[in-house]
């Protein structure tokens, strides 16, 4: 394997899901992308789901304008740049998509030519799992390529 995307999302867990990403791609000697889906900016309008404002990990940012698209891509490449500065490594690729999250990271994926990719998996609500379905479950439904599921589940 020659290269591994690393999904991260919104969630403060993102943090975990790059560490573990970029230890699979250290020991494999692989590529890193990390790669980040913006999906419709009425999702961003919360400071609890701002993919931004809502990180206290080593991302912790202040403020961000999230009134448009192209803000919003601003702020996650710095989000990602960020999680590139913190893995330590210079030569991570850094990817932003506009779209569904599972088809963003299908495509980004498939155009990389991604040997597989590392992306968590949240615990949610039923009823949040029964109309929204999952994204890791999509994308394990969807994709040719491997899946490396990072599982973030709070104990």
């Amino acid at each position: 394997m020659e290269k591994v995307m690393i999904a991260l999302d919104y969630d403060p867990t993102a943090q975990k899901v790059a560490e573990m990403g970029f230890a699979l791609a250290t020991a494999m000697k692989a590529e890193v992308i990390l790669m980040h889906s913006i999906t419709d900016i009425k999702y961003y309008s919360s400071m609890a789901s701002s993919p931004i404002l809502g990180y206290s990990g080593v991302m912790a940012m202040n403020q961000v304008k999230k009134d448009t698209v192209d803000n919003l891509i601003t702020a996650s490449n710095h989000f990602l740049d960020k999680m590139k500065d913190h893995l330590g490594d210079k030569t991570i690729k850094t990817i932003v998509q506009e779209g569904d999250f599972s088809e963003s990271i299908i495509n980004s994926a498939k155009k990389e030519h991604a040997d597989i990719i590392v992306m968590g998996s949240h615990s949610k609500k039923m009823l949040e799992n029964i109309l929204m379905g999952s994204v890791a479950e999509k994308v394990l439904q969807e994709s040719d390529i491997p899946l490396f599921i990072v599982p973030t589940k709070k104990r």
